[in-house]
Formats: structure tokens, C-alpha cells, sequence
């Protein structure tokens, strides 16, 4: 199913994506994978949406002064701003739902807009498992890889933003330790990294496979896109956007079965 924008008479009535992005040549480019789920979902059920791009370090006051929620809340109390957040005033322009975390804004579009679905009937809570896995285990080995070169492609100001407030980066990824700001050298630390990397892509693929008997072996749910695909293109898009070399290496892994993916994805990638 190609993507063919809607186009509605009152840009005012947009849904709206509060984003991050990072410089590419001449254009700005979206590449953060918890946003680009929500992304997916907006071009796949063809929802007319604007974005608002926010640097790292402003997050927190942009977020605060149109009243989002916090993403999380901490034990101690201590709420956490975070990137994505959607606002949409379709149905109730002079009170818009405002939403944050990719998981709640997820559900709430496939309530709202429930056609196309990206949850087929039925399927909500192993979809819901399978994207808490590729965030929580199967992109963890990607982290010490991604952070540092993603961290280098910001500006200087995020860059400073964030090496006193690493917890900014969860719009993204969950952070953790010094591979934030130090790349892992070229050699064989790396390659054993991207060892560690392709264990987990091994491990999806033989997952994936299962529906070669009665589906088409490249998604998810078998013959359609849904957002167990979304969640892990995003995870694609990311290496992509940010790592094009090592795009060339995964691409190629278990047949091919990645680039696969993508093409699948790709009618649902643009940017508004």
C-alpha cells in the first residue's frame, strides 16, 4: 500500500510530532528510532501530521510549556521529558490530546484511527512483546556502536546538554556508562561489538522465518506491516541514518533479509 498524504484545508487541525534531528548536507534529517515508530504509524494510516523540531537541550522547557506529560516518572518522584510527544487537536481542537512515550502514543492512534490497523485484531499484547524486546535486548549490543556516532552528529549545544544530561537521550535509547561520548575505535573491539550485534539479528531471523509456511518470511505478522515491523525498521533506519558504512554489513545479513525489511518500510518513510 503506497502513501498518498491526505491534505486537509486548516494546517491549524494537524496532528503534530515534537522530533530531534541531526544535519545531513543540506537538509535535516528525523532518526531517532522510538520517534520514527510513531512516524511509521502516522504515514501508514496516511494521517495528515506537521513536525516540530526540538533540539536535546531545549526538550524539557518545550515540553513542559504545552503541557505534556512527562515520558516517565522516576522512583523519587523526579519526572523525565522526553521526545516523542504528539499533539492532536482533530477531534477537540480547544483541548488537543497530548501525549507522551512512543508505547502510549502508539495505542492511542490505533484507537483514534483504527484504519489501517497496525495492531491486526488479536494481536496487541505479542506485538507489545515483541517491540519491548527489540528495545530492551535486541538493540542493547547496538548502543556502544550508535551512541557515540549519533552523539557526534548533534550540535555543539546538544552535545554539551547531553554529557551533563545523559537521561535526555531516552527518547532514543536508554544510555548508560562513557560509550556515550567514546566511540568505540576502529579494530577489533568494534568488530566484536558487531559481533555481539548480529547474535540478536541472527536470533530475530530464525524468529521471523517461522512464518515462511504461511506467509511471505519478511514481516512480522506473516503477509502485512504491522507495528512489530515499524519497531524494528526503526532500529534499520537508525543504523541508516546515522552509520551509512555499517548500513552496507547488516543490510547483507541472513540472506538479505534486513534490506528486505526495509523495502517493505519504505513507502512509510517520509517526513513532514
Amino acid at each position: 500500500m503506497a502513501f498518498h498524504p491526505r491534505h486537509p484545508s486548516n494546517s491549524s487541525s494537524l496532528i503534530t510530532l515534537y522530533d530531534t534531528n541531526v544535519q545531513h548536507r543540506y537538509s535535516a534529517q528525523s532518526w531517532a528510532p522510538n520517534i520514527w515508530r510513531i512516524r511509521f504509524i502516522l504515514n501508514y494510516k496516511r494521517l495528515p501530521y506537521t513536525t516540530v523540531w526540538v533540539e536535546f537541550a531545549d526538550v524539557e522547557t518545550t515540553l513542559r510549556s504545552i503541557g505534556a506529560p512527562p515520558s516517565v516518572v522516576k522512583g523519587d518522584g523526579r519526572p523525565v521529558y522526553s521526545l516523542p510527544v504528539l499533539v492532536d487537536p482533530t477531534k477537540t481542537p480547544y483541548a488537543p490530546v497530548i501525549l507522551s512515550n512512543a508505547n502510549n502514543i502508539a495505542e492511542y492512534l490505533e484507537s483514534a484511527y483504527p484504519s489501517p490497523a497496525v495492531f491486526p485484531a488479536g494481536s496487541r499484547a505479542l506485538q507489545s512483546l515483541f517491540a519491548h524486546y527489540i528495545q530492551e535486548v535486541f538493540a542493547k549490543p547496538l548502543l556502544p556502536i550508535m551512541v557515540p556516532i549519533s552523539h557526534q552528529q548533534l550540535s555543539d549545544r546538544n552535545q554539551r546538554h547531553l554529557r551533563n544530561h545523559p537521561s535526555s537521550l531516552s527518547a532514543a535509547y536508554t544510555s548508560q556508562g562513557d560509550y556515550l561520548i567514546n566511540p568505540l575505535p576502529p579494530g577489533p573491539q568494534r568488530e566484536q561489538a558487531w559481533l555481539a550485534v548480529k547474535e540478536q539479528f541472527d536470533f530475530i531471523d530464525a524468529i521471523m522465518a517461522k512464518n515462511n509456511g504461511d506467509g511471505d518470511g519478511i514481516v512480522v505478522m506473516g503477509r502485512d506491516v504491522s507495528y512489530a515491523d515499524f519497531v524494528l525498521c526503526s532500529v534499520l533506519l537508525w543504523i541508516v541514518r546515522i552509520a551509512p558504512p555499517d548500513w552496507a554489513r547488516v543490510r547483507n545479513w541472513n540472506g538479505g533479509r534486513w534490506e528486505r525489511l526495509w523495502e517493505r518500510c519504505k513507502p512509510y518513510m517520509q517526513e513532514h
